[in-house]
């Protein structure tokens, strides 16, 4: 995959006269080149369901009168831009209204996107009906007659469907369309089907075409779904609905796979089909850097005017973000990530528990809590499933619901054997049947604590703050020591909040008694009573990150990285193997809430960052030096692989190399 990528939207309905009729070859080049765009994804057939090309397997655009999807590639490939093609999978609006049946439905008939055919909007396409060979014809038809440089498939995912060809399916595999059990696995098996089947079609034509199936969100703990793909393309629109902290969530996971993937925001001020809407620049440029801090390239969503007339005011917005990536490749190629602690995914550990599966889809947001409380500490972590293996950490972080089935254990235990140490908060650590800890914390469990709020006494100086009875919202447990010691207590209020019982205007206060340890070390690690992640993804009450903070100073003493970096600044260490350097990135920029949308404007720089890496390498270091101005460094190396350099200036993104002999 190339760094710089433009993901071309054109949906567009049948009512919208002369399609394409402003299109110039010309123009298009000029504005991919205004852009630094060396990548574009352009559109064989939209949400609609037209084509934009004639063709036997599908319908041209009724408004259309020329090969645009050819014109496009032929413009593109003129000048050295590859131009994977787009094809809506899951959504073809026109075929919907010609055959209903064969649309997802739930148990109550209704169809997937809208709920009707009288609101508007898309429908999407159960891929168990005949409608799956009329996809596969169209795929075939593009592979065959252009020069597509890979093939991008959206709107497709393991999807639970009660139409009547599953139904069918379902009862003649002697299985009842009422078990929930039997629908989502017959779900996941005609994905799969699909998936296989679009392999075979694109391989008939040419072998190894990539392809990439889009479903919004890659799962973690689902490696099953990711090898389907030749690539990731993480869709993550900060302004979208994402949010800032989605990209690093997936991209801490993407990495620890081996696969080559991109971050794909969108130079919307909302998200995909938004007209007129504009970032500022300076968002564009810290979610590309964000992108290449994540070992990750790059995508920024587009979408076309019906005219086939390519936006300057867009292109010149891109151009701003991709003219510094494209400097910043030699950097950024070929990278692999250093990290000292795993975070093992909740919505991972789900998948992998016997009997978990049927947690999905419920609230997870003790992974974002995670990321964020990590990334704010200036931690180098990867985000990871099951199938990894623990021991090339150093700390294993269990966040706030994970449960320990006998294979986990074991596995956990391996590596506490070997020296690593588990932080483990609230229900995290127990049994599936959540009756006991099933890994030795030093502890015993008790049992949910019946009062909530409690309150936590630590027994440390957290942070900034004064030792004192802190306010813990969520639910706690309730544990003995069994071996372990405590790192403060739990403390009871005189009740809960009812209509006898109240006190003041949201809750009672503490007794100020001992009702046991609420944080807890041992020699395997810390455990803290309550979903700290989860509560701060919510909240962000200070206390549960210095908790955090508290404990992984405890765990890990001396980590990979330090850095005088603001709680907001992002930064990260990638290796480059076949180059023998390590790129330090650091990032900083303050996203505002503005009504319900996190933008990006003003960037204010830093001055005299100082960062300290006790670096895994065997080798001597050279030199250190900013990229890609190719400034010197200063820079005191220590023994055991230790380097401190001070960064002058960031703004919005720099890179610190350190080069090995």
């Amino acid at each position: 995959m190339r760094f710089r990528q433009v993901h071309l939207d054109f949906h567009t309905s049948e009512a919208i006269p002369g399609i394409g009729t402003e299109f110039s070859k010309s123009q298009f080049q000029s504005m991919l080149r205004t852009g630094h765009v060396d990548s574009i994804t352009v559109f064989s057939k939209c949400h609609h369901g037209w084509a934009y090309h004639p063709g036997e397997a599908n319908e041209i655009h009724p408004q259309l009168s020329f090969d645009l999807l050819e014109a496009m590639i032929e413009a593109a490939h003129e000048i050295g831009i590859k131009t994977p093609v787009y094809l809506s999978a899951g959504l073809d609006e026109k075929l919907a209204r010609r055959h209903p049946e064969w649309l997802i439905r739930d148990a109550e008939d209704r169809t997937r996107w809208v709920k009707d055919f009288m609101t508007p909007g898309y429908h999407e396409f159960c891929m168990g009906t005949p409608y799956l060979d009329i996809l596969l014809a169209q795929i075939h038809e593009v592979v065959s007659r252009y020069d597509a440089d890979g093939i991008f498939l959206d709107i497709v995912g393991v999807r639970k469907c009660r139409c009547q060809y599953c139904v069918a399916k379902l009862r003649a595999a002697g299985q009842d369309p009422r078990d929930e059990a039997a629908v989502i696995s017959l779900g996941e098996e005609t994905y799969l089907n699909y998936a296989r089947r679009v392999r075979e079609t694109i391989d008939s034509v040419k072998p190894g075409l990539p392809v990439y199936h889009n479903n919004g969100h890659q799962q973690r703990g689902r490696r099953d779904l990711v090898l389907v793909n030749t690539h990731l393309e993480l869709e993550s629109l900060p302004t979208g609905g994402w949010g800032y902290d989605h990209f690093p969530l997936s991209a801490r996971y993407a990495q620890t796979l081996g696969v080559d993937f991109l971050g794909m925001t969108g130079k919307f001020h909302t998200s995909w089909g938004e007209f007129g809407g504009y970032k500022h620049p300076n968002a564009l440029r810290y979610e590309a850097a964000l992108s290449l801090a994540h070992g990750a390239k790059c995508s920024i969503g587009d979408q076309l005017h019906p005219s086939g007339l390519m936006d300057e005011a867009t292109y010149a917005l891109i151009g701003a973000a991709y003219s510094e990536v494209e400097v910043k490749e030699p950097w950024c190629d070929g990278v692999q990530s250093v990290a000292d602690i795993a975070v093992l995914s909740l919505e991972a550990a789900r998948e992998a528990c016997p009997g978990g599966q049927s947690l999905k889809g419920e609230r997870n947001l003790a992974d974002p809590g995670a990321v964020r409380i990590l990334t704010e500490g200036h931690y180098l972590y990867d985000m990871v499933d099951t199938m990894t293996d623990f021991n090339a950490y150093k700390v294993l972080i269990l966040p706030d619901e994970v449960p320990v089935w006998p294979a986990l254990a074991e596995a956990i235990t391996a590596f506490t054997a070997g020296g690593g140490k588990v932080l483990a908060t609230g229900r995290s650590g127990l049994t599936p049947a959540g009756d006991a800890f099933a890994l030795n914390l030093g502890l015993r469990w008790q049992g949910a604590n019946p009062y909530k709020p409690a309150y936590f006494l630590p027994q440390f100086t957290p942070g900034a703050l004064l030792p004192a009875s802190f306010v813990m919202y969520g639910e706690g447990q309730l544990v003995e020591l069994d071996g372990g010691q405590s790192l403060g207590r739990l403390e009871n209020p005189y009740f809960n909040r009812d209509v006898f019982t109240f006190c003041s205007h949201q809750h009672t206060p503490g007794t100020r008694e001992d009702n046991g340890p609420g944080m807890t070390l041992s020699e395997n690690g810390i455990y803290i009573a309550w979903n700290v992640f989860s509560e701060y993804a919510d909240g962000g009450h200070l206390i549960l990150k210095e908790m955090v903070l508290h404990a992984l100073s405890r765990l890990l003493p001396q980590p990979v990285l330090r850095t005088n970096l603001p709680a907001r600044g992002i930064t990260t260490l990638q290796y480059q193997q076949e180059e023998r350097r390590y790129v330090n990135h650091l990032l900083y920029a303050t996203p505002a809430l503005k009504g319900r949308i996190e933008v990006i404007e003003d960037i204010v720089p830093l001055h005299d960052i100082s960062v300290s890496l006790r670096l895994p390498s065997d080798g001597a270091i050279r030199r250190v030096y900013l990229a890609p101005a190719m400034t010197e460094l200063p820079f005191t190396a220590g023994a055991e692989g230790e380097v401190t350099y001070t960064v002058p200036y960031l703004e919005n993104h720099q890179m610190a190399v350190i080069e090995l002999v």
